[in-house]
């Protein structure tokens, strides 16, 4: 099978860092608790590969990145980009390092990175899959939104690029991969990533540069259709803007369990923003391990859970039932 090699932050660690986010539980996603590995396709610019990243040899070591063919020059670049995304091999050392001096509770596990997709295409379906929703739900949504438009590579079938999604029907959308009230909203969203910043799309370049501000990234979010200021929130956090922190139903219920708030959700919310603001650009991050954290505490590291039992259970309504 042929094979790439990726460098990695002198501190990278795959299952912790490739484990530490709910979407490396979501398909096309398949992280082998046996192997400790993930397994997915990566759709390129003409054709899809499926991927299986490991670390054999630890900690800040290469990555070993086995693909279902051999891959062009430009194939090859660009796979490595879509891994380094996913896997935020971008975040060096350095960058956790002032992440742990602001919060030093993570200083001794090393957490610092989240996982994410391979694209921000993919972040932002996933996000809209996972509001309004239970977890059981956006774990069937996505599985199927693979199963139904996804291209099939290796007996894989990926996640759909946006102009798979933007050329499907909505009631498609609803009735084949129970999308719910959101199948118009996902084509319409597809379609904006499609069409080019001149005709109306959406500019990800621009969105994704480090260089345009927090709140024009989030003004444009919230123009998007279906992305309301959680949801903004939550995408802000996967293209590596920490200062927001999304509150739901879920960071109401961590904060009455863990922090011992009480009150009406507005009232807890309210005392969440306040109690993570001090950790300032790092809030995001502070926020999820706290939360993640507690979510191991009931079943163990994330790097253990399967996919198909544990890994559609974790979040604490479920957990504390389970």
């Amino acid at each position: 099978m042929p094979t790439l090699s990726l460098r990695t932050p002198d501190d990278y660690a795959l299952a912790r860092d490739c484990c530490s986010y709910g979407y490396f539980l979501l398909a096309p996603n398949r992280w082998s608790v046996r192997e400790q590995t993930l397994t997915r396709p990566l759709r390129l610019r003409d054709a899809s590969v499926v991927v299986e990243i490991a670390q054999p040899k630890g900690a800040g070591t290469p990555l070993r990145v086995r693909t279902s063919r051999t891959l062009a020059k430009d194939e090859k670049a660009e796979a490595r980009a879509q891994i380094g995304r996913m896997l935020r091999l971008d975040e060096d050392a350095g960058v956790i390092d002032a992440f742990h001096a602001r919060d030093p509770r993570w200083k001794a596990s090393g957490r610092g990175r989240l996982f994410r997709s391979p694209t921000l295409f993919e972040d932002v379906i996933k996000t809209v899959t996972s509001c309004n929703v239970t977890w059981p739900g956006t774990v069937q949504m996505n599985l199927r939104l693979c199963e139904v438009l996804g291209e099939k590579e290796a007996e894989a079938r990926g996640f759909p690029d946006a102009a798979k999604m933007a050329r499907t029907r909505p009631q498609t959308l609803r009735a084949r991969c129970r999308v719910g009230y959101r199948d118009q909203r996902l084509v319409e969203m597809a379609k904006r990533f499609r069409a080019s910043p001149a005709r109306g799309g959406l500019d990800v370049e621009w969105l994704e540069d480090p260089r345009t501000s927090d709140e024009d990234v989030r003004t444009t979010l919230l123009d998007l259709p279906g992305i309301g200021p959680y949801a903004a929130a939550n995408i802000m956090q996967l293209m590596g803007r920490y200062a927001h922190v999304p509150c739901d139903t879920e960071t109401v219920r961590h904060a009455k369990l863990v922090l011992g708030y009480k009150g009406t959700s507005a009232a807890v919310t309210r005392r969440v923003r306040t109690h993570y603001a001090p950790f300032g650009d790092h809030a995001f991050r502070s926020y999820w391990f706290e939360l993640w954290d507690y979510y191991e505490s009931k079943h163990g590291p994330a790097h253990t859970w399967e996919r198909d039992s544990t890994g559609k259970l974790f979040t604490a309504a479920l957990l504390n039932k389970a």
